[in-house]
């Protein structure tokens, strides 16, 4: 039975007991993860977790990074503290500030995973490796950080698996011991929301994932 992950989430988001618990959250890039910050900020205190060795180009993966941190700084500037309800006006909005964590840049290691499987479609068992790696590495720091939940911005995407990403997920949550927070994003107008806030936000939106072979799928399909 296909299981609906952002009806898992809503439960969760529910339990008051779950209110101002630390969440670990890896980001593919700014825009992807603009509407999960929305969305998630009055519930969590979010520390972004950006771990992408899969974006190939170096100039590409630090235009990224950037962006992620100035989207973070927006966000934070525009916030009410939750806590104490510092600073508020008419457009402020009442949620947790975002702390943002950059994970090490680490290229051979994302093309040592996927050697073999160069050829691969988009989607298919490259992209699994890719998201067990990012994933793997983002379990590991949320429990050396002492976050009690991880997840990730991934499932927002339509071009990326969200019930592997939760079954990946799932998987590394007994391996070390921390909770996963199931999550399909996409879901209820999230993708379209994203959009939106990129617009907003006035952030750069690349149109592929990052690793090379994306890249050239991407070429090839404008062509």
């Amino acid at each position: 039975m296909n299981r609906n992950y952002s009806k898992e989430l809503e439960k969760i988001l529910k339990n008051t007991e779950n209110r101002g618990k630390r969440l670990f959250l890896h980001s593919c890039c700014a825009p992807c993860s603009s509407y999960v910050l929305e969305y998630l900020r009055a519930f969590f205190r979010i520390t972004v977790f950006y771990y992408n060795p899969n974006i190939t180009e170096d100039e590409e993966y630090f235009k990224r990074v950037e962006e992620q941190k100035r989207l973070i700084f927006r966000m934070n500037s525009e916030l009410t503290d939750v806590d104490n309800g510092e600073n508020a006006t008419d457009d402020t909005t009442e949620a947790y500030p975002i702390d943002i964590v950059e994970g090490n840049y680490e290229k051979t290691l994302f093309f040592d995973s996927v050697k073999g499987l160069e050829q691969c479609p988009e989607g298919g068992e490259r992209c699994f490796i890719c998201y067990e790696m990012r994933l793997r590495e983002t379990a590991k720091r949320a429990k050396e950080t002492g976050a009690d939940y991880f997840t990730t911005t991934l499932t927002i995407s339509p071009l990326k698996n969200a019930a592997k990403l939760n079954e990946i997920g799932e998987q590394l949550s007994v391996e070390y011991g921390i909770d996963f927070l199931p999550s399909d994003f996409k879901k209820k107008g999230g993708y379209q929301r994203s959009i939106e806030l990129s617009k907003e936000y006035d952030l750069y939106r690349q149109d592929y994932c990052g690793c090379i072979y994306s890249k050239v799928e991407r070429e090839k399909q404008k062509k």
